[in-house]
């Protein structure tokens, strides 16, 4: 089974900074994706970033466009995710996850109904 650990999140201040990292382990292929989506209070939980392991592409939700920069690491026993997100705002408020999808289509997708596998969430606060 594929399992994914998030960490990093915490408490900031607007304009500032946090890396959120996600380890995950029990990747069966090298044809998958990572992702994060966030729940932000009174919300329903969206994608807000994903990558494509084969080629390193990436895909952004508009409002984190040029604030948000995914990285990872590793192979398929353990790979480490990065979310690197700068200029933070009050309204990235939210519990963060990762989450995979191996095979499956080809394309990049923020579609939560996609991903099969998930990390407990980890929470960023950004204070105003």
């Amino acid at each position: 089974d594929v399992q994914l650990q998030a960490c990093g999140g915490g408490l900031v201040q607007a304009g500032g900074s946090l890396r959120l990292s996600c380890v995950v382990t029990g990747l069966t292929s090298d044809e998958h994706f990572i992702a994060w989506f966030r729940r932000a209070p009174g919300k329903f939980r969206e994608g807000i970033a994903c990558m494509k392991n084969m080629d390193k592409s990436t895909l952004y939700l508009d409002s984190v466009k040029g604030r948000f920069a995914m990285s990872m690491s590793g192979d398929t026993v353990k790979k480490t995710v990065h979310l690197q997100m700068d200029n933070l705002e009050p309204e990235d408020t939210a519990v963060h996850y990762c989450a995979a999808r191996v095979g499956g289509s080809e394309y990049k997708s923020l579609r939560e109904y996609e991903y099969r596998s998930w990390g407990q969430g980890t929470v960023v606060t950004v204070s105003s």
